[in-house]
Formats: structure tokens, C-alpha cells, sequence
């Protein structure tokens, strides 16, 4: 019997993808379990990514493989139960792109106020960009526009949209980048949700609006956008100011600017005249400081004058009473107290001397008698065992044929023991 097209319902695990590209893993309920392999052309269709734990159905055929013995299950299609894969392809690729910082608010730029080129990307032939340039050119019609037409989409249309942002960020004569596409299901937004067209976006040095679908449609591409537009007629009024407001606003601005600039002068005018009262002649300025400088010299000269008299009184002083104290004396009584410290010194040093010359020679001969050589001196000897160099003090340590050495006052003996006998 052969299982040519069946579904089967189950999970995910020991999900493994080797270097070949195809993907090999068990699916599983709480009573059985199959080994599941899903070839490398298959796979690239699915529009999700596998991974253990999640809950599928799949179609495919029974299989054998003969070398183990085993069953196992060759997949032709495979979605996910409770899911539908381009929403489950959507919601993996929005939190990874989360987790690497695309939709991070502070790397977001805001919107030229008056842009001079606005860039569209959309289909040429659809009413989104008739609707777009009919509000663009009531509400300024000076407004340069520049359409990259693509596929809003299909297959390849997320390539074109790519493209249509990395034309625009080269060429660098656009000052906003509007990505526009009308309502549909979320297979017919699908290019906005592609990675290839978010990285075009996070990447791109131009601001980019992002106006897809309806007010309730979120894409992708509305995330990693600066800014996102409910729908592209939106995106044209957010883009596009109105010539009548903007011309209210400037001479708004420009009345607040004219009365700002008369405030700046008229209080530079009266700081000027504040200072021009505290400003004095110059002349009368430079009198004065003649004046001053003047003084300063006179006290200079007196001070001077001061200080050198008092250093000269000081002077004469020291001098008369170094005449009253000659020192000849004072010299020679203490080159006498010298020479008798000098004598004294001496005498210490050499007695000092000779009783450490006692202490030693005593230390000498106890010493000496001490040594084990004065003992060897008088006729004894040491014997060690060879050779582990035991001193032998019984004959019980040794055995008839050991080597003994004999260590005597001037050299040593190596012996042989004949005999040992105890005592």
C-alpha cells in the first residue's frame, strides 16, 4: 500500500538544518511521532520560517528509508495550524527586525517643513498616484516630483521598491521619499512586508514616508519608516504643505521677526547711551593716570630710600658688635676640646678591642672543643653505612658484606664487613 498525498497534524521538534539547505525534524502528538524531511526547492516556498515547537499541518507522501529501517514523511507544502503563514512570515520578521533596532524611534528624521523634490514610488497606472498629484498640485503646485514606477505587487515587486530607494538615495536630487500603494489583502501588501524592502528603508539617507493599504493596513515597511501615513492621499497632505498656510505662516513670521529686530535695537540703543554716559574724555583719562603714576614713583623713591637707610643702621650694628666678639679665642678652646675627645676615643676604641679579643678566643676554645675533629684528633673514627650514609652506632646495622666508610682525622676508609658481632 502506498501513502501517495496525505495531511498530517503535529509539532514540530528536533528540527536540524545541515548545510544542504534541506530541513529535517520529528513531528509529534501526545501519542506517536514521524521523522519529516522538506527538500531545499520545497522550503524556498514557504513563506514562514520552521522552528521547533510550533504547531503544523502538512502534506506530503510516506516514505521508507531502507538504511534505518524507518518511516518517514516527504513534504510537499506545510503551513502553520491556528495561522496563516504570511501572517505568522510577518509577525517573525517584525520582532527580529525589532530585536536589531530597525524600528528604534530615535533613528527616525523628521519631514522637510517645504520640500523643493519629492520622489514617489508606486505604480504609474493606478489611481493612487492620480489621486497623489491632484492633491499636490492644489495644494502647491511648485512642488517638483520625480516617479519611480514598480510593481506595488506580485512576484519581484519588493526588488523594484528596493531599487526605486537606492535610485533615489545615488541620484541625491529628492529632499523626501514617499512609498505608496493603495488597499488589499495581506497577500496583495505583501511586497511591503518583504525584508529585502525594509532594509532598503532603514539603510536609505533620504526620509522616507510610508503610505500603504488603508488607515487599519500596517506593513513592515510602515515600522522601519520615519514616518507612516494612513493612506498615500494622506501622505501627500503630510508631505505637501498647503502654498495658502505656508504663506500665512511666513508673514506671520516674518511680522514677529520685524518686531523682534526693532526690540533687539532698541535695547542696543539704550544700552549705547547707558554706556556713552559712563564713558569719560580720554584726555581727562590719561591726566589722571599721569597723575597716579607720578605718585607712584614719589612713594617708590621714598620707600627705596627707607629701606636702605635701615639695612645700613642694621649693618653698623653687626659690625660693632663682631669687633666687641673676636673669635681667635672661641677657636682655640674649641680646637682643645677637640684634640682631648679626639684622645678619649681612642682610648675606648682599643679597650673595646680587647675585650672582644678575650670573648673571641674563649668562643674559640669551647669551639674547638666541641668540634667533632679535635675528637677524630685523638684517635676515633666515624663510621657511616654506604649508601645511604648512616652513622653506625650498633652492629646490629650492618651485615656481613656491607660497605662501610671509615671517616678518621685525615681522610677516610672504605671497608667491607667480614663479620659483626653483637655486644
Amino acid at each position: 500500500m502506498q501513502f501517495a498525498d496525505i495531511l498530517v497534524e503535529g509539532e514540530i521538534s528536533n528540527f536540524k538544518v545541515p548545510p544542504s539547505g534541506h530541513i529535517y525534524f520529528t513531528l509529534k502528538d501526545d501519542f506517536s511521532q514521524i521523522r519529516v524531511v522538506l527538500f531545499k526547492n520545497q522550503a524556498r516556498s514557504l513563506r514562514f520560517s520552521p522552528e521547533a515547537g510550533l504547531h503544523v499541518i502538512c502534506r506530503g507522501r510516506v516514505s521508507l528509508y531502507e538504511k534505518r529501517g524507518e518511516y518517514q514523511l516527504i513534504l510537499e507544502e506545510m503551513e502553520p495550524k491556528g495561522i496563516g503563514a504570511l501572517q505568522l512570515a510577518f509577525l517573525q520578521l517584525k520582532e527580529r527586525l525589532e530585536r536589531e533596532g530597525f524600528f528604534d524611534p530615535s533613528r527616525k528624521r523628521p519631514i522637510p517643513m517645504i520640500p523643493q523634490k519629492v520622489g514617489i514610488i508606486t505604480s504609474p497606472t493606478g489611481a493612487v498616484i492620480r489621486d497623489m498629484l491632484k492633491i499636490i498640485e492644489r495644494r502647491f503646485e511648485n512642488v517638483h516630483l520625480t516617479l519611480y514606477p514598480v510593481r506595488v505587487q506580485g512576484e519581484g515587486a519588493a526588488s523594484e521598491i528596493a531599487k526605486g530607494i537606492e535610485y533615489f538615495n545615488q541620484q541625491k536630487e529628492v529632499d523626501v521619499i514617499i512609498v505608496a500603494r493603495g488597499g488589499g489583502s495581506l497577500e496583495d501588501l505583501w511586497a511591503f512586508n518583504e525584508e529585502e524592502v525594509a532594509r532598503a528603508i532603514f539603510y536609505s539617507q533620504i526620509p522616507i514616508v510610508s503610505a500603504v493599504g488603508h488607515e487599519t493596513d500596517y506593513t513592515i515597511s510602515d515600522f522601519v519608516a520615519d514616518v507612516r501615513a494612513p493612506t498615500p492621499s494622506a501622505a501627500a497632505e503630510l508631505v505637501v504643505k498647503d502654498k495658502r498656510d505656508v504663506k500665512n505662516t511666513l508673514q506671520f513670521l516674518e511680522v514677529r521677526l520685524g518686531s523682534e529686530v526693532l526690540q533687539i535695537l532698541q535695547e542696543g540703543r539704550t544700552q549705547l547711551s547707558h554706556l556713552n554716559q559712563r564713558l569719560k574724555d580720554p584726555r581727562k583719562r590719561i591726566e589722571e593716570d599721569f597723575l597716579r603714576v607720578d605718585d607712584l614713583s614719589n612713594r617708590f623713591l621714598f620707600l627705596t630710600s627707607w629701606i636702605v637707610k635701615t639695612k645700613r643702621e642694621k649693618y653698623l650694628h653687626l659690625n660693632e658688635g663682631l669687633f666687641f666678639r673676636n673669635p681667635n679665642q672661641k677657636v682655640k678652646h674649641l680646637r682643645q676640646s677637640i684634640l682631648e675627645v679626639k684622645r678619649r676615643l681612642l682610648q675606648n676604641i682599643k679597650h673595646s678591642i680587647e675585650i672582644w679579643r678575650q670573648k673571641l678566643e674563649g668562643r674559640m676554645g669551647q669551639l674547638d672543643s666541641l668540634s667533632p675533629l679535635s675528637i677524630l684528633q685523638r684517635g676515633y673514627s666515624i663510621t657511616r653505612k654506604i649508601p645511604s650514609l648512616e652513622i653506625l652506632r650498633d652492629s646490629t646495622q650492618v651485615k656481613e658484606r656491607d660497605r662501610v666508610e671509615v671517616r678518621l682525622f685525615r681522610g677516610r676508609l672504605v671497608c667491607d664487613v667480614e663479620k659483626s658481632e653483637k655486644p
